[in-house]
């Protein structure tokens, strides 16, 4: 059904825009009227400029997505119909973008329209996982029970998000703080220096020319296109990232790294664990549940061995084996989904996976955590005790040879 972007002149007397569904754009103005609002401007667009038009709203605002997703589930299961529900919840959205998405929504409902079909429209806000979890319900009549999984599923994957983001704030301002110092000293406070010291006649020590040197780079137009080699190069890395065999390597580099390999690793298995167990708790099929999964590994090696998997499952062989030998996942853990497996208690036992991962994920992050933390402070001391040795040098000799 033709979709129409409009404005229109709510009972408020204020503007109100968004996109509509209609079978025309007298039927998109006589839907509009009937909701109190007087069209001023109703134009049909094509599909795909309806979703540029929402993409440009950036990434879901999560926090709103799980609140909507929670309340929703909420109103469903106390018997309100899905598009009074929907009606209801859209007066209470504070995300202007999601309201507009789930008011299109609403009417795409209406009409007739899967809630899962509309969902993939608006990719920024509900993931593939969103729509595979809103798809069973609507076959199964679980809507709501779905909906409250989808939650409880988003909820776990923002706290564990959450955890990471706050273990690096603070090292995060303290590099910001003190790369911010030692610019300042070396732009500003080097070169008035180096200026009286060079005026009396005095040669100046190497390291601290180096810095005068560095200062002069900083502040004249060299500094121009060094940051457009920068910038070529940061364009470049994405680029290339953005092919597969790029992000294979870099995936690959990142599982090596010393210290931090393990927690990325930890971090994909427990991710794949808990959003496998998820899916098939939800009644998705082995194949159906590996095929999202392998959407959202986030990892290329990862995906590549959870696409390994489902190609085995559809051949009748365990999942078990291309996930040992993507070298992602530990001999032991491969074992316990193996059990699981053959057990038939595959879901819970991958729940456990994921919640005995999570735990020693978060005991990496404390103490990779402590151990950043002193080692950032020692070498930013060592960066600004170079930096100040460099200005108190020329001062010290010009005192001295002024005894």
């Amino acid at each position: 059904m033709p979709r129409f972007s409009y404005i229109a002149i709510n009972s408020a007397k204020k503007t109100d825009k968004g996109i509509i569904t209609a079978e025309s754009a007298f039927a998109a103005r006589k839907h509009l009227r009937a909701k109190g609002l007087h069209p001023t401007d109703v134009r049909e667009v094509a599909a795909s400029e309806a979703r540029r038009r929402f993409s440009l709203f950036g990434k879901s605002a999560r926090g709103a997505v799980t609140a909507f997703t929670k309340e929703l589930s909420t109103m469903l299961s106390a018997g309100i119909k899905l598009t009074d529900a929907l009606t209801v919840l859209i007066t209470q959205i504070t995300d202007n973008g999601l309201r507009v998405a789930v008011t299109d929504i609403r009417d795409r409902v209406v009409t007739g329209e899967s809630f899962a079909e509309t969902l993939t429209e608006y990719g920024q806000y509900f993931d593939v996982i969103y729509v595979s979890m809103m798809r069973v319900g609507e076959v199964t009549g679980t809507l709501d029970k779905s909906l409250a999984t989808t939650a409880a599923f988003m909820d776990k994957r923002q706290r564990l998000e959450a955890k990471m983001t706050t273990a690096m704030i603070y090292p995060a301002l303290l590099i910001v703080g003190s790369i911010g110092a030692v610019l300042i000293i070396t732009i500003k406070v080097i070169p008035i220096i180096a200026e009286q010291i060079t005026k009396t006649g005095q040669e100046l020590p190497w390291i601290t020319k180096a810095l005068v040197s560095t200062s002069n780079v900083l502040t004249s137009w060299w500094v121009l296109p060094i940051m457009a080699g920068l910038f070529g190069l940061g364009w470049g890395y994405k680029k290339i990232m953005s092919t597969a065999k790029g992000s294979y390597w870099r995936d690959k580099i990142l599982l090596s790294l010393p210290g931090f390999g393990p927690l990325v690793k930890q971090r994909i298995v427990s991710r794949f664990a808990s959003t496998l167990a998820t899916l098939l708790g939800a009644g998705l099929s082995m194949a159906e549940s590996l095929r999202v999964v392998a959407q959202v590994t986030g990892n290329q090696i990862m995906n590549d061995a959870v696409k390994q998997a489902r190609d085995r499952i559809l051949a009748g062989a365990d999942i078990a084996t291309p996930l040992r030998d993507s070298g992602v996942i530990d001999p032991s853990v491969a074992h316990m989904v193996a059990v699981g497996e053959k057990s038939g208690e595959l879901e819970q036992m991958l729940k456990i996976i994921s919640e005995n991962l999570d735990a020693s994920s978060d005991l990496v992050i404390e103490r990779l955590s402590a151990a950043i933390e002193p080692v950032i402070i020692v070498v930013m001391a060592l960066v600004i005790g170079v930096i100040a040795y460099a200005t108190m040098m020329p001062l010290i000799k010009f005192s001295a040879g002024h005894f």
